[in-house]
């Protein structure tokens, strides 16, 4: 295998940013596309029972619809975050790109937790396991962060300290929350997942703040 020298590990112009973006945005589109799939239409109604049938039938897809929500809206907002955090990155080396790839691992993988809940939403372990992997999802990207930023050797030279501390900060705070709601889950189900919604709210309108300063 060839080796990469220092001088061509960390690129100074937008080519290595631009195919990693390429690459996230592809495995970010595919894995919101096969939360869909998790909804199952239902198919097995008699004809002349579709409209008494039918409506029960939907009522009972309103858990597969609030996770495929909920998957949807955090896999969102992790996009949302890469895109923040690439858009300061001015260059690329090895261990940037493994730490991509291992987040995009992770991003491809959460259809399959989500579907687990779908099929067990009044369990704890399908609850644990889906929060879990949200948390564990974010975890690479905040490594990405404090790995561009550390001596600020692959970050724009204008980043100021303070982005560089709300992005560190952001970034322990999202997957620490999922990780609390695992806790809560042995207490209330609801509650554990009201957490994930909440904290998609809170995410929100601490990002506007942060924006407006």
């Amino acid at each position: 295998m060839e080796e990469v020298s220092p001088q061509r590990q960390g690129s100074g112009d937008d080519e290595g940013t631009d195919r990693i973006n390429a690459l996230s945005d592809g495995v970010f589109a595919i894995a919101i596309t096969l939360l869909v799939l998790n909804i199952g239409v239902p198919d097995d109604i008699p004809a002349d029972r579709v409209a008494q049938d039918l409506p029960g039938r939907l009522d009972e897809l309103i858990p597969e619809l609030l996770s495929y929500a909920i998957s949807f809206l955090v896999i969102g907002s992790y996009w949302m975050a890469h895109r923040a955090i690439f858009q300061e990155i001015r260059a690329v080396d090895r261990g940037l790109m493994w730490l991509n790839i291992l987040f995009l691992m992770f991003v491809a993988f959460l259809p399959f937790p989500t579907a687990l809940l779908d099929e067990y939403p009044n369990d704890q372990l399908p609850v644990a396991l889906y929060a879990g992997s949200l948390a564990v999802a974010r975890l690479p990207l905040t490594a990405i962060w404090w790995y561009a930023t550390h001596n600020r050797r692959l970050v724009h030279e204008h980043l100021n300290a303070r982005t560089v501390r709300w992005h560190r900060i952001r970034g322990l705070g999202i997957p620490l929350i999922f990780l609390l709601s695992i806790g809560v889950s042995f207490i209330s189900l609801t509650t554990a997942k009201l957490t994930w919604v909440l904290l998609f709210v809170i995410d929100i309108v601490v990002l506007e703040i942060n924006r407006s300063r």
